[in-house]
């Protein structure tokens, strides 16, 4: 089994507005995730650095982050970001360029995990539905293109609201979606932005958003997981 996860960590501002990367990584730490993809890891303006220092992840927690390498200092691509356990191997990673009406981004990884080959894909759309789709769109074309087919996880911030509609028809005519329920706001949940989608080869286990005290302070979104099964 492994345990992926997502996590909109609003550049470690939580809901108290207050900047405190360390809540991010308890609340990671509390979740215990194999896989993590986060969203808004960065900061937005200056040198764009990241919001989590490298410092705290390597001493405070289990995790690593994937190497993406797109600016000094910075964790991810346009603040979407990979974490895996530091006994995981990356065995591949890149960018994706995807078509946008703001500054975004998407982030592409192939990780073995328990002696298991995962490909996760971590994502932010964009708020507006014509662009969102366009953005499903660019990442399954660029899945579908890739040589070496493996088990699947996409996850992340899709700002979708509707139930399924959008984009989310989009990804699901390939891919199936754990229930994770409510994540946003992470005060009172009401809506269900934050994804977790797999391929036809990845079993859904359990699912659901992480609601524990502290990530209801960390960020205004709750992490969302699921446990599957390869």
């Amino acid at each position: 089994m492994i345990l992926v996860a997502s996590y909109n960590m609003r550049k470690a501002i939580g809901t108290d507005r207050r900047r405190n990367p360390g809540r991010i990584i308890d609340v990671l730490n509390e979740v215990g995730a194999d896989v993590v993809a986060l969203q808004e890891a960065d900061r937005r303006f200056g040198a764009r650095e990241s919001a989590l220092p490298l410092h705290m992840i390597e001493e405070h927690s289990d995790y690593k982050p994937v190497p993406f390498g797109a600016r000094h200092g910075s964790l991810g691509w346009h603040g979407n970001a990979i974490l895996v356990r530091k006994d995981a191997e990356v065995l591949h990673h890149e960018m994706l360029h995807i078509p946008s009406l703001e500054p975004r981004g998407a982030v592409m990884a192939d990780v073995s995990v328990h002696g298991q080959t995962l490909r996760v894909v971590g994502m932010h759309l964009d708020l507006s539905g014509l662009w969102r789709r366009r953005q499903a769109h660019a990442i399954l074309h660029h899945l579908e293109r890739r040589e070496e087919k493996m088990p699947s996880v996409l996850m992340g911030d899709l700002n979708e609201w509707s139930v399924a509609g959008g984009c989310l028809r989009d990804f699901a005519h390939h891919h199936r979606f754990a229930d994770c329920g409510r994540s946003f706001h992470a005060r009172r949940p009401v809506a269900q932005l934050d994804r977790i989608m797999v391929s036809n080869e990845v079993e859904i286990l359990d699912s659901g958003a992480h609601q524990s005290l502290q990530a209801r302070k960390a960020s205004d979104h709750l992490p969302i997981w699921a446990r599957i099964r390869l």
